[in-house]
C-alpha cells in the first residue's frame, strides 16, 4: 500500500545551531571529497547524493581501492566504507567541529587513507577552521533527520523536474558549500564570469560553476542568515525583467536582495498537493528564464 510522502516541519529556529554545526562537519567530508576526485563540470565532481538513510559522498578512488562516506541520519553515523571491507564510523551526537574532525581523520588514517585537506571552511562569514572550531556543537538527532526527510522529498519531486529536460542538466545533487540541494539547466551558451564573491572561495572556483548559461532551482533550510528553509530558483545570467515575471503558484515571490525566486517551505509542506504546488512553481519560473533569454525550448525540453 503507497504512503503519502512526509514532509517534516522544519522551522530553522528550532535546530539553527544543530544546522550549522551539521554545515561544517559536511563541509569537512565535501573537502575530502575535492582532493580525490576529478574536476567534473561545474564541481559536479564535489557534491553528495541524497540516499535511504542520508548524505553520500559515494566511490572515492584512493591508492587503488574505493570509498564511500554516509551521513546515516536514521542510525546518527558516519559511516566510511572501503570497497576491500574496511568500515570505521562516528557517532553523530552533540560535539564540538574540532572534536569531529580530529576523530574523522583518525578514521581514514585507521582505513590506510592518507589525505590532507584545508581546514577552512568556504561560503561562510567569519569562519574558524575545522581543527580549532569549539563553537559549533550541537547535534539534535530529531532535527537532523528531520532535514533528512525534507530533502528526500524534495530530491523526489526536484528529480522528476530534471526529467522533463533533455539538455544538459546537472544531478540533482547536495552542495556542502552553500548547505542545499539544487538541480540546473543549462542553455547550451556560455556565460560572462560572475562578479559576486563569496568567503574564502576563489574566483576561479566561482567562475567554473557559473561558466555557462543557467535556470537553477534548489532547496535550502534558512541558514546563513535567511532565516527560514524555501525552494528558489534563479537565472544566470539573469535576463531582463525576469524579476518582474507574475507567478501563479501562491506564496512565491522574487526576493531581490538574493536576486531568486522563493516558494516557502512551509507552504509547500502545508499545502493540499504539495507536489503539484512545487513543480508548478518551478515550472513556471523556469520558463520565464528561458523566454526572456530566449532559449531553443524545443530542443532542449521533453513534449
Amino acid at each position: 500500500m503507497s504512503e503519502k510522502p512526509i514532509w517534516p516541519d522544519l522551522p530553522l529556529a528550532a535546530w539553527s545551531e544543530t544546522c550549522d554545526t551539521l554545515h561544517l562537519w559536511t563541509q569537512i567530508v565535501g573537502k575530502v571529497r575535492i582532493a580525490l576526485t576529478p574536476l567534473i563540470n561545474h564541481w559536479w565532481n564535489a557534491t553528495f547524493l541524497v540516499t535511504a538513510r542520508g548524505l553520500a559522498a559515494p566511490a572515492m578512488p584512493y591508492a587503488g581501492r574505493t570509498f564511500d562516506i554516509i551521513f546515516d541520519f536514521v542510525n546518527h553515523q558516519l559511516v566510511i566504507e572501503t570497497s576491500d571491507g574496511g568500515v570505521e564510523s562516528i557517532t553523530l551526537k552533540a560535539k564540538a567541529v574540532a572534536d569531529f574532525y580530529n576523530e574523522f581523520m583518525q578514521c581514514l588514517q585507521r582505513l590506510g587513507i592518507d589525505i590532507h585537506i584545508w581546514t577552512m571552511p568556504s561560503e561562510i562569514e567569519n569562519a574558524i577552521p575545522f581543527d580549532r572550531d569549539s563553537t559549533h556543537a550541537q547535534y539534535d538527532p530529531v532535527y537532523a533527520q528531520k532535514f533528512w526527510l525534507a530533502l528526500l522529498q524534495a530530491n523526489r519531486v526536484m528529480n522528476e523536474f530534471r526529467a522533463r529536460f533533455i539538455g544538459k542538466a546537472s544531478p540533482v545533487h547536495f552542495f556542502w558549500g552553500s548547505f542545499d540541494l539544487a538541480v540546473t539547466r543549462f542553455s547550451g551558451r556560455t556565460a560572462p564570469p560572475p562578479k559576486g564573491t563569496a568567503p574564502h572561495v576563489a574566483s576561479w572556483v566561482i567562475a567554473e560553476s557559473y561558466s555557462h548559461e543557467v535556470s537553477s532551482c534548489g532547496f535550502w533550510p534558512g541558514n546563513g542568515g535567511y532565516g527560514r528553509a524555501a525552494f528558489f530558483v534563479y537565472a544566470y545570467p539573469e535576463p531582463a525583467g525576469y524579476g518582474d515575471t507574475r507567478l501563479a503558484t501562491a506564496d512565491a515571490f522574487y526576493d531581490k536582495g538574493l536576486g531568486q525566486f522563493i516558494l516557502p517551505y512551509d507552504a509547500v509542506c502545508q499545502s493540499g498537493d504539495p507536489d503539484r504546488l512545487l513543480l508548478g512553481f518551478l515550472q513556471e519560473t523556469y520558463v520565464a528564464a528561458a523566454e526572456l533569454a530566449k532559449w531553443d525550448r524545443k530542443t532542449l525540453e521533453r513534449e
